[in-house]
């Protein structure tokens, strides 16, 4: 039998602060928020009304071009080392993930073309694809913009105008998104990722260019 003092032998809050962190950082990524708001979009505004067939088939095209085809891309760039360790990813390699981004962003957005009443979907992945571009720009002047940040303000700021807009009972969802996104930068912060400026500005920029596509576009 294990000797509990063994197990414990190497535990300390810092080290259980950090496993908190990495495990927020991969349940709130960047690939899984899509898929989220996704989630609350199907259960609880209108499209809780589409057919099942559909509801599966908006599941694959935003899994495929938002985790599949993203997750397969950076094991590509590992494998060729193109890429370093997923956690400790340098600075110049970070162009390469995000144009593969814009880039399954733009098909995404073709592909729900034939879908014509999933145009709220249609305009979130144009914004998904702008923020992925405006964040290139600080990447090549070797900032470092939060990822992880731009991804949660653009789902805080596509809730918001659902909620304006009146389109569900998605207040609580809202308030869970905003709190997830304090929890990931507290996350990203806490294993020394990013300053608290880069998280600022993260957020801003997926939340600013989000509303702005679904509110003018």
């Amino acid at each position: 039998m294990t000797d509990p003092r063994r197990l414990l032998r190497g535990w300390s809050p810092a080290a259980a602060l950090r496993g908190g962190a990495r495990a927020l950082s991969w349940l709130l990524h960047p690939f899984v928020l899509p898929l989220s708001l996704l989630a609350v979009l199907l259960s609880s505004t209108l499209f809780v009304f589409y057919p099942l067939s559909l509801k599966l088939y908006l599941t694959w095209v935003v899994a495929l071009y938002t985790f599949v085809i993203p997750l397969l891309s950076l094991g590509v760039l590992r494998i060729s080392d193109r890429l370093s360790a997923l956690r400790e990813v340098r600075q110049g390699e970070r162009v390469a993930p995000l144009a593969v981004w814009v880039v399954c962003c733009i098909l995404c957005v073709l592909t729900l073309t034939k879908v014509p009443t999933a145009l709220f979907l249609r305009k979130f992945f144009v914004a998904e694809g702008l923020c992925g571009l405006l964040c290139m720009v600080p990447y090549l002047l070797r900032w470092r913009i939060s990822l992880y940040m731009t991804a949660a303000g653009a789902v805080v700021a596509a809730l918001t105008v659902m909620n304006l807009a009146g389109a569900g009972a998605l207040l609580a969802p809202l308030l869970v998104a905003i709190a997830a996104s304090g929890l990931v930068a507290t996350a990203r912060l806490h294993l020394g990722r990013h300053d608290g400026m880069q998280t600022l500005a993260g957020f801003l920029a997926g939340f600013v260019v989000t509303m702005a596509v679904l509110l003018f576009l």
